[in-house]
């Protein structure tokens, strides 16, 4: 598909998907809230030397953060997963798969992550100059884009090996074509800019408006990343 293509269909793609569009933004909102309320609670607990509050606040925060941003992103796979196989059809909520697929997108997200800080920190040890920045720099660049690569294999099969085949993955963007990529990213990065754009233009006229906003469009732009990121891979 051409980028263009790509990109206006996953703008309409989440109008098309209310029913779970909903339902996901209210668990955005109770994520929202939570992580709110955990900084809250930490803050309190600080002001008042009350340790035993921080600490209770900060990991009832992380285990509702978490759970819910499993859930949210085990769901973005399946709208991944059906870009991939270029379906108009909304996924079906299953809390439990989608849960586990979530906790399986944090693991691949970690490992291609964690590979490029490693070999970088070895090359600053041995070069020491402007060269490991360099190298740094490409590293991050390579594996950044090979990330893209193992979710959309993950959405595809559910399988983690598959997702973690680091090298296939980094075959898998000359499939597509690192300019195609690039400019892919960019077209992205351009919707996020004009909405958080706009967002921050409302939330200085009214700040719980703008948040509330914040929440409803946070979903929608995740729904329309993975649907561009799956139609983006379908060519692979």
């Amino acid at each position: 598909m051409e980028l263009g293509e790509i990109i206006t269909d996953a703008l309409t793609y989440p109008l098309q998907n209310i029913k779970a569009l909903v339902i996901y933004i209210i668990l955005g909102i109770i994520l929202g809230l939570a992580v709110g309320g955990t900084v809250a609670g930490v803050v309190v607990g600080s002001q008042a030397n009350n340790a035993l509050a921080v600490i209770g606040s900060g990991i009832l925060g992380i285990i509702v953060a978490l759970v819910l941003g499993f859930f949210i992103s085990g769901y973005q796979l399946d709208i991944t997963k059906y870009g991939i196989e270029r379906s108009s059809a909304g996924p079906e909520i299953d809390f439990v798969r989608q849960f586990i697929n979530g906790i399986k997108l944090f693991v691949v997200t970690i490992v291609y992550m964690i590979v490029p800080i490693i070999i970088s920190a070895i090359l600053a040890v041995i070069f020491q100059h402007w060269l490991s920045t360099v190298i740094t720099a490409i590293l991050t660049i390579i594996f950044g884009l090979a990330l893209i690569m193992g979710q959309c294999r993950l959405a595809k099969t559910e399988d983690l090996g598959f997702a973690l085949a680091i090298g296939d993955a980094i075959g898998d963007i000359s499939r597509i074509g690192i300019v195609k990529l690039l400019v892919f990213i960019i077209l992205i990065f351009i919707v996020y800019f004009i909405i958080f754009f706009i967002l921050g233009a409302i939330s200085q006229w009214n700040a719980t408006v703008g948040g509330i906003l914040m929440g409803i469009l946070g979903v929608y732009l995740t729904f329309f990343t993975g649907r561009a990121t799956g139609l983006l891979y379908s060519d692979v």
